[in-house]
């Protein structure tokens, strides 16, 4: 995807274990994966490209990405199923209703639907 000005080119995240965090986007939502190092891995195949760094220090307050899916009950199913937790369950805003998990590092994500 070529970059626009003012446009989300990348996203990244920490991570406590990046074979763990591979392991469950790969299985949640079918990213790819490329390592850089030990210390480093970008995901794609994901609607924006990214990463995750490696750290040993606590995350706090990572960026709120959300994700979209047109059935919250299954993919929160499958979540659930692939080890993450649900931080905020399910609810309604006006134009759709979301629900938030943190996956194993720790990292904070939404998912979405009309």
């Amino acid at each position: 995807m070529q970059p626009t000005n003012n446009h989300i080119n990348y996203v990244e995240f920490k991570s406590t274990d990046l074979e763990a965090t591979k392991t469950f986007y790969s299985n949640a939502f079918g990213w790819q994966f490329t390592d850089y190092g030990d210390s480093y891995v970008a995901f794609e195949s994901s609607g924006l490209d990214g990463g995750f760094e490696k750290t040993n220090q606590p995350i706090v307050n990572g960026a709120l990405v959300v994700l979209y899916h047109n059935d919250l009950e299954s993919i929160k199913s499958k979540l659930i199923q692939l080890g993450a937790t649900i931080s905020v369950d399910i609810f309604s805003f006006p134009g759709g209703k979301r629900f938030q998990f943190l996956d194993p590092s720790g990292n904070e994500l939404a998912i979405w639907s009309e």
